[in-house]
């Protein structure tokens, strides 16, 4: 598996701040079930079982930043990612719980 660049939520912050932060994707591959006890608005929500099918819905042009609860499944994800042709993808260490902890503490931990 290749190697995964890992950001923490304040680094991804530094990198994109909120103006530009559509210059990166920042990729919620959690349930939808986990989507409604907590999410980033600025997210684009694509389950972790649904990337094989929607991967032409992602813009190979623009770094990706996948995250989930706690960095687990999105660093499957990126490695997936890796090996279907994106080139810059990060995953997001610690996750939304992470986000919570360091950018917005609005964001409810679960």
């Amino acid at each position: 598996m290749p190697q995964v660049p890992e950001l923490t939520p304040t680094e991804f912050r530094r990198r994109w701040p909120v103006g530009e932060a559509r210059a990166a994707v920042l990729l919620d591959v959690r349930e939808p079930a986990e989507l409604a006890q907590a999410s980033i608005p600025e997210a684009v929500h694509m389950p972790m079982r649904e990337i094989p099918e929607r991967l032409h819905e992602l813009d190979a042009d623009r770094p990706l930043i996948v995250m989930c609860h706690s960095g687990a499944r999105s660093r499957r994800v990126a490695e997936y990612l890796l090996t279907s042709g994106f080139e810059e993808v990060y995953n997001l260490a610690g996750g939304i719980d992470a986000w919570s902890q360091e950018i917005d503490a609005r964001v409810p931990r679960y």
